[in-house]
């Protein structure tokens, strides 16, 4: 029961990632955000409603979005900010998915919406303890949630 990866990103563009867990693939963080706003386009849609966890035969991907846009833009022109944590398959989705909607609350009282949408992800580099903080032993596998008791 772990989290192996957890994220944000605004539309198709990544804010901030943090991996837990090595892993075998290399994906570019930018070709996820990507994916996964392609896909909440999709879900929105066409069915009208958000992702919410994406089964895998390993793993689980889940997410949390909201619509934001900046101060005097036209409302039409919002974009989605979407927090997302890739976790094993017997790790708890709704869990994960309330620790998400934290995870987003938190950055966005630290950043402003105008930072949020025109800053590097180098700019949010900080926030990574912050994730640290949410997620508390989640980011740990159960072996090794047992090794650090002993």
């Amino acid at each position: 029961m772990a989290v192996l990866e957890v994220g944000i990103n605004l539309g198709n563009r990544n804010l901030i990632e943090k991996k837990y867990y090595g892993s075998n693939y290399v994906l570019d963080p930018n070709l996820r955000a990507g994916f996964l706003s392609a896909l909440e386009s999709f879900t929105s849609e066409v069915f009208g409603d958000n992702i919410n966890v994406v089964s895998l035969a390993s793993f689980k991907l889940v997410c949390f979005c909201e619509m934001i846009q900046l101060p005097g833009e036209d409302e039409k022109n919002k974009q989605p900010l979407l927090s997302f944590a890739i976790i094993e398959k017997e790790t708890d989705s709704v869990l994960v998915k309330s620790l998400l909607k934290k995870i987003l609350t938190y950055f966005q009282n630290r950043f402003s919406t105008n930072d949020i949408f025109s800053k590097k992800p180098k700019f949010f580099k900080n926030f990574q303890e912050r994730l640290d903080q949410v997620l508390g032993d989640l980011r740990m596998k159960t072996e090794d949630r047992f090794r650090s008791i002993f």
